[in-house]
Parts: C-alpha cells; sequence; structure tokens
C-alpha cells in the first residue's frame, strides 16, 4: 500500500478545498493516487471545482524594508470580493509580503504557513484562493510604496538621487491613476509600437493621403501613444504643464524602475 504522506494530503486539499481526514481517507481509498482521489469524490457527489472557478477578484499589497532600499508586491486571487476582504486573505498578504523582504527570490508557493492559509481559507469560502503574481525592485537609492484604499492597486517606486517623501507619493499617486505600460517608449515591447504605427498609418491612408503623408501623421499620433503609455512621457496628473521626466529634472532625481500591480489586469 503506498504510503500517504502529508504532502500527498495538502496537494489533494489544495486542488479540491475538501478537509484533511476526508482527503486522506480518500488516498488511502486510491493507493495515494490523487485524480483517482478527485474521480472518487465526484463520483460520491462530492464537489471538487474549487479551483475550476474564475478567481477575478483578489487584493494586492506593497511593503518597503525598513532601511527604504527594497520594495515588494504580492498578490492574492480570489472568486469574490467578500472573499478578498477575509482576514486570512489579509494574513497571507502580510506574511507573503514579510517573506519577500526577506528573501527577494523566495518561493511563496512553497511556505508551508502559506499554503495552509489558502487551503483553510478556499474551505472556508468555498472559493479558489490562489497565490498570484509577487514582484520585487531594489535600490541604491529609495524605494517607496502605496498600497490604494481599495486594496486593488500597489505601486512600487525606486529612485536615485534624494526624492523627498512628497516626491515618493505624488509619483505613486500618479502611476495609479495612469496606468502606464512601462518606464520609458524604448521599454514598450516593439511589436505593439510596430501595431499602433501599422494602424495610424492605415487610418490616414483611408482618409485619402498618400504613403508619405500618413506616415508624418502617424509619427504625430505615435508621440500621443508615447505621452499616454510610456511613464516617463506622461503628463504628470497633478500639473499637465510638465512630464514625469520633468518632475524628476526639476527634483533632481532619477526614476530607475517601478512595479505597478492591479487585481485583475
Amino acid at each position: 500500500m503506498a504510503e500517504i504522506t502529508a504532502k500527498l494530503v495538502n496537494e489533494l486539499r489544495s486542488k479540491t478545498g475538501l478537509g484533511m481526514m476526508e482527503c486522506k481517507k480518500a488516498l488511502t481509498e486510491c493507493g495515494g493516487d490523487i485524480e483517482k482521489a478527485i474521480e472518487f469524490f465526484r463520483k460520491k457527489g462530492v464537489k471538487t471545482s474549487v479551483t475550476e472557478r474564475a478567481a477575478n477578484e483578489g487584493r494586492v499589497l506593497a511593503g518597503v524594508s525598513a532601511d527604504g532600499k527594497s520594495g515588494v508586491v504580492v498578490e492574492i486571487k480570489c472568486n469574490t470580493d467578500f472573499a478578498a476582504k477575509s482576514e486570512l486573505v489579509g494574513k497571507v498578504l502580510e506574511i507573503g509580503v514579510a517573506e519577500l523582504l526577506k528573501n527577494p527570490s523566495a518561493n511563496l508557493s512553497e511556505n508551508t504557513e502559506i499554503k495552509d492559509l489558502l487551503v483553510n481559507a478556499a474551505q472556508q469560502t468555498g472559493e479558489n484562493i490562489q497565490l498570484a503574481r509577487t514582484a520585487s525592485v531594489k535600490s541604491e537609492g529609495k524605494v517607496g510604496v502605496y498600497n490604494h484604499y481599495t486594496g486593488k492597486v500597489a505601486v512600487v517606486v525606486a529612485l536615485s538621487g534624494n526624492p523627498s517623501d512628497e516626491l515618493i507619493k505624488d509619483l505613486c499617486l500618479h502611476i495609479t491613476a495612469a496606468k502606464p505600460l512601462a518606464l520609458s517608449r524604448e521599454q514598450i515591447p516593439a511589436d505593439l509600437v510596430a501595431k499602433e504605427k501599422e494602424i495610424a498609418v492605415e487610418q490616414a491612408k483611408a482618409s485619402g493621403k498618400p504613403q508619405n503623408i500618413a506616415e508624418k501623421i502617424a509619427e504625430g499620433k505615435m508621440r500621443v501613444f508615447f505621452e499616454e503609455k510610456a511613464l516617463l512621457d506622461q503628463k504628470f496628473v497633478k500639473d499637465d504643464s510638465k512630464s514625469i521626466s520633468q518632475l524628476l529634472k526639476e527634483n533632481g532625481c532619477t526614476l530607475e524602475n517601478y512595479i505597478r500591480v492591479e487585481v485583475g489586469q
């Protein structure tokens, strides 16, 4: 008879959202075969579809290290906003952030405490609750974070120079609202840029413009595109007379990197 280890039991629990003793019994009946155990539950009419439901809701949390040199973001996804607001989801986020701040390369999905909390949360709510995205950034300068009041957007910024707390807050609020695709225009995927330019050219040609004129019109539209999508080119939301690049220059700072995580995007 196959040995029914705690690892096997926990794996079946995470796949089904069912209790420990139920999972152990099913694995014993099925010789330690997880897929057969799931089939065993289904034949008995036990619902095991918790992991098959779309997880489109959730929460994110950003945190910064005590020395202000690193920041991290952790995202949890689930089925409803009700579950996203639960104490267990909040606890998983806090543990995950603390773990990543200690070790940015940590694999949170292997953290026993987090795995147990996620299983318990799934059992209590009957929802598909998953550890989703994680991200981290380091800087020799200063790192700041912002957690939106909804719990659905978190931002981390890393700057060199001597940024003020007000500048960091302004940048985080801007990034939250403006949703840039990348830090600079060079970092926007080349295929997306090419596609936008092709569309702009074809639109101009469709209005009767010859190819050379259509190309020039497309160049103007691409400038607008970059102002909308590249963070450094975007107009500052609190003062659209200047770009983010100009705002940073005025403050003697360089934005090295940023992270923006929004639930469902």
